[in-house]
């Protein structure tokens, strides 16, 4: 500015130009940063790069709103529940499939019995592993409430306990920290309640059938996985029947045999309207209190009593994608048996102690059958004790 004049100064005509410390950038011939580190930059939301999909186990240091992008599909998601072992991670893009645990058709890790009969009301959770097979351990939690003929529901996150005698209030607890369940409501019908069943769907647990008398023994009643509260009268089965067992498909719920005339019965409804089940295909026998299953295309029922003392081994197969009869495709290693506890893997069913012979006898089995391959079931282990009974869950 030697005639007075101050000259425009552009950033050219310093000589701390460049990318290193104590520097300043210049922006490229086309308007871009040039390469340089962000290490130090704050407040800037980074993107998790990998070759694959987050896992439900993958615990984000971000906690909720983390991004990951799937460098090999292209693929991204942002996680939607920071739930330690138990995170959602939801499709953004274009794709398909969030990333949560499973709720239906069954579970990946661990299957879970809660209460049951072992001479006495039983309050025991006992969990099996669907990785390996082995024994139950007894997770030394308990329901609020020692409980038998109760029935077990499951949501992504946690297990439900409901129905049963002497109480029939609805107990809760999670899976990633399992503890000591909590009374968080009421089933619709009150005490006693027993002879029913359960059915799920993403966002809802379901009971239908009771052995009491009128009006509870055609009843379908259900209750929120994401509210806490009391369960409610929602439609009805078609006719009144007790102990039937139920299997959920994405869409609907069954409730297959049952007690008194109506024991080869397979009713369903469905879980998107306030619609009445219908009769919609029968099983194989007449018989009550079997074990109800599912994989992602096809229901099951196994075991199973009718009167006077006449047990059954069978597992029977209905497919979701018909309404038809089912079919015989197998046996349960132990024999003849009621009131096990049912429990589904995304690839084997499970059931698990109940009674067998005319005696009566408490047993503590674990059976288990292929989804893929069917036939009979083997024995891969035992409950912590025997019990009949109880609630079944998986996660």
């Amino acid at each position: 500015m030697s005639d007075g004049t101050l000259q425009t100064l552009d950033v050219t005509m310093l000589d701390d130009v460049g990318t290193g410390a104590n520097q300043l950038i210049q922006l490229d011939s086309n308007a871009k940063i040039p390469a340089c580190s962000a290490v130090a930059l704050i407040n800037v939301s980074g993107v998790t790069k990998s070759a694959s999909d987050p896992v439900v186990t993958t615990n984000p240091s971000g906690g909720v709103g983390t991004v990951w992008q799937n460098t090999t599909s292209g693929e991204m998601y942002v996680c939607t529940d920071a739930t330690a072992g138990a995170n959602v991670w939801t499709n953004v893009g274009a794709g398909s499939g969030d990333i949560q645990a499973v709720a239906w058709p069954g579970g990946e890790t661990y299957g879970y019995t809660s209460g049951g009969h072992d001479g006495s009301a039983s309050s025991t959770i006992d969990r099996i592993s669907f990785t390996s097979d082995g024994n139950a351990v007894d997770t030394t939690y308990d329901l609020s409430t020692a409980k038998y003929y109760c029935v077990g529901h499951s949501s992504y996150s946690h297990a439900y306990t409901s129905y049963g005698v002497p109480t029939p209030e609805i107990n809760k607890f999670a899976f990633a920290s399992v503890s000591n369940a909590t009374n968080i409501g009421d089933t619709h019908v009150g005490a006693p309640a027993y002879g029913g069943t359960s059915h799920g769907s993403e966002t809802h647990g379901y009971i239908s059938g009771d052995q009491d008398v009128a009006p509870k023994g055609d009843h379908i009643e259900r209750f929120s996985f994401t509210t806490d509260g009391d369960a409610t009268d929602w439609a009805n089965l078609s006719a009144r029947f007790g102990y039937p067992a139920g299997s959920s498909s994405q869409t609907h719920g069954y409730a297959c045999g049952g007690s008194a005339s109506h024991g080869n019965r397979m009713d369903k409804f469905p879980f998107a309207s306030q619609t009445n089940a219908t009769d919609v295909g029968d099983m194989t026998r007449t018989h009550n209190t079997a074990a109800g299953l599912q994989s992602s295309t096809y229901g099951y029922m196994a075991g199973g009593y009718t009167s006077p003392a006449v047990f059954y081994n069978v597992i029977d197969k209905y497919p979701f994608a018909s309404d038809s009869n089912a079919t015989d495709v197998g046996d349960l290693a132990n024999g003849v048996v009621s009131n096990s506890t049912p429990m589904s893997s995304l690839t084997y069913g499970y059931v698990a102690g109940g009674w067998n012979d005319t005696t009566w006898t408490v047993r503590d089995f674990i059976d288990k059958w292929s989804y893929a391959s069917g036939g009979n079931s083997t024995d891969v282990g035992n409950l912590s004790t025997g019990r009949g009974s109880c609630a079944g869950h998986q996660t």
